[in-house]
């Protein structure tokens, strides 16, 4: 290599833990190349949800005309895996295989039934809606194909992003691990902010059409993506298939050992809360924007991105912090507390018809729930039981996934019930609009704020991680 290819390799190396959030994490063991690379399967994740909670509940909503409260069931079916999060990380820490791999199995298995999700969900979308040909077709056919894409597409990023989490931080230094989880959500909002601003250009001219394209596509892709990831990234070894056999417990007394450190319990119902509030929104910011403000598709797309924007913030300026030592629970404190002005921007932007308002109000929501998952995720892995990553990491992932399903479902309906009883008058004249229904949600969503603040009130951390039992 000639000198001046050395001294770029050698600025960008400089650079990288400067810039990049979490770039420090790399090791001489997992190299920052080769913990990119892996990284890839959180890309694919944040397509899907970008999909699920931003472009297809935008379209299904005001394109075809599906109402809201049966676009958030569709949405938060995924849940109906999220429980299980903890299982399939417990699973893949004691998997056993003849090939040597404890991980690589699940993330394959989440990436096909994420992509058959995928495949089928365009078709199933406007066979709902009625939409051209497909009116003919019964309504029960619209709903049963469609409930089982989002149901497909939940439990392949459930698997996925649990296990995958698990792997990188197997592969990491103990003392890098959180870190790298922390890049791990980065590069999900980096996928996010991507695939939100070019599904917006790929659908700036609507047709159903283009809607089989890009969501299709965005099946391909995500294959390709996670093979890539995946390729020579888990060893075979079997000295580690023996080891598993010698320390083997079942999923209770894991759990048991788990719910003995660091207040985990009380953790949990922390990240319950939180996630709640700051998720029963996701299916209403786009409509609130298309029916109150008049954004187009390609605008309120774009909202997504501006969402995870301000998620990436929250998640570098937490990073800094936390790296020097400041309480991750405290952290999580901050970003709900800043999350109750960012709601009140929300709400006042359509009185005032102000699209700058409501878009600052929706960077603060994405920049308090960044500082809010980072520091939770941080205390979980920073206080989880050695060989017990996946179990914490699903433990995690099912609470928050779970309680972000329930809000989502919970967040259109309520919308529908408030915005039906405003226009019967039961408020009175002068709030018989569309803004009451999207305003009463967000009203709730502060409501829950205030409850995780007091939740984490006083909450006493362990001087130190708890040993497994095993």
């Amino acid at each position: 290599m000639n000198r001046f290819g050395q001294k770029i390799i050698s600025t960008w190396a400089n650079l990288g833990p400067r810039f990049l959030p979490f770039a420090d994490a790399a090791s001489a063991e997992l190299p920052l190349g080769r913990l990119l690379r892996l990284s890839l399967f959180q890309v694919s994740v944040g397509m899907a949800l970008v999909l699920l909670v931003g472009t297809l509940n935008r379209v299904m909503i005001v394109e075809l005309q599906v109402p809201a409260s049966l676009v958030s069931i569709m949405v938060s079916l995924p849940i109906i895996f999220a429980p299980i999060r903890a299982l399939i990380g417990f699973r893949s820490d004691t998997h056993k295989s003849a090939l040597g791999w404890r991980r690589v199995p699940y993330i394959w298995m989440g990436t096909m039934v994420q992509f058959g999700g995928l495949a089928i969900m365009p078709f199933a979308l406007l066979v709902l809606a009625g939409a051209g040909n497909a009116s003919e077709a019964p309504a029960w056919i619209g709903l049963a194909a469609a409930a089982l894409a989002f149901l497909f597409v939940g439990a392949g990023i459930h698997t996925t992003q649990t296990v995958g989490l698990a792997l990188a931080c197997d592969l990491a230094p103990p003392k890098s691990q959180a870190n790298i989880v922390g890049l791990m959500y980065v590069m999900l909002l980096i996928g996010m902010i991507g695939s939100a601003l070019i599904f917006g250009q790929l659908l700036e001219e609507y047709s159903p059409g283009r809607l089989i394209q890009v969501i299709q596509g965005c099946a391909v892709v995500t294959l390709v993506l996670n093979a890539i990831a995946l390729w020579k990234q888990e060893s075979r070894e079997e000295a580690r298939a023996r080891a598993l056999v010698a320390r083997e417990q079942n999923f209770k007394q894991s759990w048991e050992t788990f719910k003995a450190g660091g207040q985990a319990i009380r953790r949990l119902v922390a990240v319950g809360f939180g996630t709640m509030a700051f998720s029963m929104n996701d299916v209403l910011l786009e409509p609130y924007g298309g029916e109150l403000l008049n954004m187009s598709v390609s605008a309120t797309t774009v909202l997504t991105a501006t969402l995870a924007i301000g998620c990436l913030f929250g998640f570098s300026i937490a990073s800094k912090v936390l790296s020097a030592g400041y309480d991750p629970f405290k952290m999580a404190s901050n970003g709900a507390k800043i999350g109750i002005p960012a709601f009140m921007l929300v709400i006042i932007a359509a009185p005032l018809n102000s699209t700058l308002i409501f878009i600052v109000g929706v960077v603060l929501i994405g920049f308090g729930n960044g500082l809010f998952s980072h520091g939770t995720l941080t205390a979980t892995m920073k206080y989880a039981p050695e060989n017990q990553s996946g179990l914490a990491l699903g433990a995690w992932g099912a609470v928050q996934a779970t309680a972000a399903g329930i809000a989502i479902g919970v967040g259109g309906i309520f919308r529908d019930i408030l915005a039906g009883m405003a226009s019967r008058n039961y408020f009175g004249a002068d709030l018989n609009n569309p803004a009451t229904g999207y305003c009463g949600v967000y009203l709730l969503e502060i409501i829950l704020l205030l409850i995780t603040i007091a939740a984490m009130t006083n909450f006493i951390w362990p001087t130190k991680p708890v040993e497994s039992a095993a």
